[in-house]
């Protein structure tokens, strides 16, 4: 009997451990499912204030504007550094472009540095992490940092074609519709017994630099801001590009500036063409949300929209970037997460280099020692939480005789002190 009795609280004990086991196992599962999905989209040389939500009464952008006015708009968010290459390896590694080191021109990412890239840690902490568009920086194996992805920008035709040569089926597609046909098709896939973090890199609007026409969009944005007269640009006359040093008056800032705004007929065509561009990625951010509403988890994931660097559209008689002006390295930043009930605008200094880090709160994940960057999230619908930076670094550290390179820093007040 009493031999019956010990089997039986054996066995009893047993179920309770394979019930606890089990237990825990699915709890685990659930505070998995629990974690936030997070889409990272990131434009090419779009400045701060394309943006309705920024103050312009011209550019139509309503989903980007929605994202701002239900979520976190941050006005004064940096590029530290202006050049898209340098930038995305800071925007992946949570570091300045002293620390890891890369830019155009250099070979890849250096190791340390590849290794704590975000979409590597995301995945190793259990994410489905894809990619699509321009990676910007040199890798190995894709396969080590991502579970799905594809790496493209523009093509080398100098025409159209640089612009248009992905296919959907057997149509032709511009590409931005290619990626944001990547990302529905992503969404529509992901496994569902994980949370997933997607990266989309629009190649738009960047112009396409050896091409006449540079900014090239679909057929149904043709009409749009035409017949609007776009502004003067900002400080546009001779006596601001005078002041200019020698180095920057005859650098690839006024080449450029050449071939897009040196005359008041191509200057029309040329904003307005860059600002399709960008109304034209608004449209799929309206199309990838309705694919988060359509399968059920749109009050589950978060959206970031960030530019990479800042964009002279003829200010001081200049194009593209690369110079310590606010221009240069202002960029838009807009978090919008479905679980914070508040939005909020955000006035203090926040940097690409902060985006890392808070991907790794938004996923639970503890980011490593050394990035640089700061957390986000706290802002995040709290008008009393503060970063306290006072000033920051932003530097171009690329030696090209055609680019100058210089650093400065960046004061609460707007004040730039630059050294070259």
């Amino acid at each position: 009997m009493r031999l019956n009795k010990l089997k039986k609280k054996r066995c009893i004990k047993q179920i309770y451990c394979l019930f606890f086991c089990v237990f825990l196992i699915s709890t685990t599962a659930l505070s998995q499912n629990k974690r936030p999905n997070i889409i990272f989209i990131l434009t090419d040389d779009q400045r701060w204030d394309a943006l309705g939500v920024a103050g312009n009464p011209i550019i139509q952008t309503p989903e980007m504007d929605a994202l701002a006015r239900t979520g976190t708009y941050f006005k004064n968010a940096f590029s530290t550094t202006p050049i898209c290459a340098a930038s995305r390896a800071s925007i992946l590694t949570g570091l300045y472009e002293r620390t890891h080191g890369y830019t155009f021109q250099k070979p890849r990412l250096k190791q340390p540095y590849a290794d704590i890239i975000y979409p590597k840690l995301l995945k190793e902490s259990g994410y489905h992490v894809g990619f699509y568009g321009k990676l910007g920086v040199i890798i190995d194996s894709a396969n080590q940092y991502f579970d799905q992805s594809d790496f493209y920008d523009r093509g080398g035709s100098p025409d159209r074609r640089g612009y248009f040569y992905k296919k959907i089926g057997r149509d032709t597609v511009h590409l931005t519709r290619y990626t944001g046909h990547q990302a529905q098709e992503f969404i529509r896939n992901a496994p569902a017994d994980k949370p997933f973090c997607l990266s989309l890199s629009f190649s738009a609007p960047h112009g396409h630099d050896n091409s006449t026409d540079q900014y090239y969009w679909q057929d149904k944005s043709t009409d749009l801001y035409k017949n609007i007269n776009i502004p003067e640009p900002l400080l546009g006359e001779d006596e601001y590009f005078n002041r200019l040093p020698k180095e920057v008056r005859e650098g690839f800032n006024r080449v450029r500036w050449k071939w897009r705004f040196d005359a008041p007929e191509k200057y029309q065509q040329m904003v307005k063409g860059y600002y399709r561009m960008i109304t034209e990625i608004d449209n799929e951010i309206g199309m990838i949300r309705q694919q988060l509403k359509s399968k059920g988890i749109d009050d589950n994931t978060i959206i970031i929209l960030m530019g990479d660097n800042g964009y002279f559209l003829g200010d001081r008689q200049l194009a593209d970037k690369w110079l310590m002006y606010d221009v240069s390295i202002r960029i838009p930043l807009i978090i919008y997460d479905p679980r914070v009930t508040k939005s909020s605008t955000v006035e203090e200094m926040v940097l690409n280099i902060d985006i890392a880090k808070t991907m790794m709160d938004m996923a639970g994940v503890s980011a490593p020692r050394n990035y640089q960057g700061n957390n986000l999230m706290p802002l995040l619908g709290n008008h009393h939480a503060h970063l306290n930076r006072t000033a920051i670094l932003v530097e171009h550290l690329w030696d090209n005789p055609d680019i100058p390179s210089s650093e400065g820093v960046r004061t609460e007040s707007g004040n730039i002190f630059v050294t070259d």
